[in-house]
């Protein structure tokens, strides 16, 4: 699952196209909707914003998942049992200073020597495997399903429908985008030479008396950018460029019906086809393939050591699957990188990845069902896009619509914020009383990025390593307990939340939090140890 950053500035673009003495509305949280827990009325720290995931509600009034008071008070100095996690995703940076420690190595494989020493399949796969090869940019499923030319496909309508519909939303994104940041420009370079500076503050802004008609509209963007949470105007106008980026690769890859993005030589709707290709490279391609380096940071960044961020678990070996495209994911890839982790020794495997169109759910549910004979739990992102998933089909998936399951070993994790009360459901995230099992802290989750960087962002695919995390430190501390008994643990020992909530961002609907979640419950960790303590006697 992408993040959706990018996607949420266009809703202030548009009103500092249309407006730009404009003010944000503030909403306030309706007196019924708060329970017996107060809200936090002052801003987050900078080192609660960095950590809000692992706080505790009832001492912070944070709705994280009380990782720290699980370590004081439970962990302590026990030692656990080594937990390898796999994470399918885009590539990770195995030699990040925050998770070079915490990399598994395939002991049975030896270096660089071409030869499939294990004989598993895979050639000097040490680290994990790179299902995509040198590969990077990639079509949607629904517009390789129009590339394929067949209309007979019954899907091939809704794509078409769904191409149209998506190609001029990114088209107008970008018209907008580019529109802003000139505007943006030249309102900035406007105020650095009335001010005489290279550079310059909210308090230098709010400082301009004037009654020049163009510069007292220049101070009013600059106003409305700071209002946006942003410390300077450059680095909003780094946020449109990088918008913008990610805006045109949507358009020339993404939405591409002619584009080819697949370099690994088999055909992806042969499931038989060249099982071994890839490559053992799994590393990121280029520094901005960043994704499967914070979710990786998020289950598992080096606790002790001094630098950026603090993973949930201890105990973990990250084994590195990449197989997730900035594009949309194949199902043999998936179901293949499934397989392996599984064969390969992992008890946890993390998705945060997911697409609503799957001509080969039949291979990835398959996988999952392996999985869980094989006992490995599977911790999955429920995705970004303010659904109903009892409504609407999400893949991967345990299930097809509301049927049976496949498994008891597929937990799917929507977004939590870290404003208690009305707002805590992120606006993006999805939901579902049948097919969401729980909520974890998502919105703004500060982890590792590619080359010793940290970054906070904001997506469901945060909120399912959180939850990986948890399972990890489970299976550490308590590794009889099988991967349903893990499941069940997280969904029954979770916060039961009572308020109601917004659901989508949208202030006229709103809804009992239960009403959204399997569990009606929100992940804690310090309650799912002491579960597991139980259940393990």
């Amino acid at each position: 699952m992408k993040s959706t950053k990018s996607l949420i500035l266009s809703a202030f673009i548009a009103s500092i196209l249309y407006g730009c003495g404009s003010t944000a509305s503030i909403i306030s949280t309706p007196v019924e909707n708060i329970d017996a827990i107060p809200l936090k009325v002052s801003d987050l720290t900078k080192a609660e914003k960095q950590n809000w995931g692992h706080l505790d509600l009832i001492k912070d009034t944070i709705p994280g998942m009380s990782v720290n008071k699980a370590y004081a008070e439970i962990i302590k100095n026990k030692k656990g049992k080594s937990v390898i996690v796999a994470v399918i995703d885009s590539g990770i940076d195995i030699d990040h200073e925050d998770l070079d420690d915490v990399v598994w190595t395939n002991r049975k494989e030896i270096p660089n020597n071409g030869k499939d020493d294990d004989k598993n399949g895979y050639v000097d796969d040490i680290h994990g495997w790179n299902f995509l090869g040198d590969a990077y940019n990639e079509q949607l499923e629904f517009v390789r399903i129009l590339a394929s030319g067949n209309s007979a496909n019954p899907d091939y309508a809704k794509a078409q429908a769904e191409h149209d519909k998506e190609y001029q939303k990114y088209t107008s994104y970008k018209t907008n985008y580019e529109q802003t940041l000139q505007q943006i420009k030249i309102a900035d370079e406007g105020i650095k030479k009335h001010l005489n500076k290279t550079s310059y503050t909210k308090a230098d802004v709010n400082a301009i008396k004037t009654e020049d008609k163009t510069l007292q509209q220049y101070v009013s963007i600059a106003k409305y950018v700071y209002s946006l949470d942003m410390e300077t105007v450059d680095d909003f106008i780094k946020e449109l460029k990088d918008g913008l980026v990610s805006i045109n690769e949507r358009l020339n890859y993404n939405l591409n019906k002619d584009f080819k993005g697949r370099k690994t030589g088999d055909n992806p709707d042969d499931f038989e086809d060249k099982p071994g290709y890839g490559n053992g490279n799994v590393k990121p391609v280029k520094k901005t393939e960043s994704h499967g380096t914070h979710v990786a940071g998020i289950i598992a960044a080096e606790r002790n050591n001094g630098k950026g961020a603090k993973g949930v678990a201890n105990n973990v070996k990250i084994m590195s699957l990449r197989a997730v495209p900035n594009g949309d994911e194949y199902d043999k890839d998936i179901a293949l990188a499934i397989r392996y982790a599984v064969d390969n020794g992992a008890k946890i495997i993390n998705g945060s990845f997911g697409k609503y169109y799957s001509p080969h759910s039949d291979w990835v549910r398959d996988a999952i069902a392996y999985a869980g004979k094989k006992d490995v739990l599977i911790v999955h992102g429920s995705g970004n896009e303010s659904l109903n998933l009892d409504e609407k089909q999400s893949y991967p998936s345990d299930a097809i619509g509301v049927g049976p399951e496949v498994s008891d070993n597929f937990i799917n994790v929507g977004a939590l914020d870290y404003k208690y009360g009305s707002s805590m459901i992120a606006d993006y995230s999805n939901y579902g009383k049948v097919n969401v099992d729980v909520f974890a802290p998502g919105s703004a989750i500060y982890s590792t990025f590619p080359e010793n960087e940290y970054k906070a962002i904001d997506g469901t695919s945060m909120a399912s390593p959180g939850v990986a995390g948890v399972a990890a430190l489970i299976r550490s501390y308590y590794p009889k307990l099988k991967a349903g008994q893990v499941k069940q643990i997280l969904m029954d020992s979770g916060l039961a939340v009572k308020t109601k909530v917004i659901v989508g961002g949208n202030t006229d609907h709103i809804k009992p939090f239960a009403d959204l979640v399997k569990s009606s419950k929100m992940v804690n960790a310090y309650n799912a140890l002491i579960m597991a303590a139980q259940l393990s006697k």
